[in-house]
């Protein structure tokens, strides 16, 4: 099904149509148009089709006392229980790492 063209560096192969008049694309098969979810996610936030920032704000639940505080997911500096003092989140360069026992949930927009 191959063709070759001798040019003077020497053969390259032009791929013909197949019975079904498709062009067969190679590396290319992904939907531009309709990509996936889960390529979504993992783009960049100024890549995907509708730009949007990839952090939140979470409601964190303290495992000593069970109270619930509001936590920015990428926070900065470390993130105290307002009654106990516990420590619920510290700065781990770009996501804040939550305490261990500690629940949480993305807050509705």
């Amino acid at each position: 099904k191959l063709q070759f063209l001798y040019f003077i560096g020497g053969p390259f192969p032009r791929y013909k149509l197949n019975k079904k008049k498709e062009k067969k694309m190679g590396f290319l098969d992904a939907d531009l148009l309709y990509p996936s979810l889960k390529d979504q996610k993992n783009a960049h936030k100024r890549k995907r089709l509708v730009q949007g920032p990839k952090s939140s704000f979470l409601d964190v639940k303290c495992p000593s006392c069970v109270q619930v505080t509001t936590v920015f997911s990428h926070a900065s500096t470390v993130v105290v229980c307002g009654s106990c003092s516990t420590v619920l989140a510290q700065p781990a360069g770009g996501k804040a790492r939550l305490t261990a026992g500690s629940s949480f949930r993305a807050k509705q927009e």
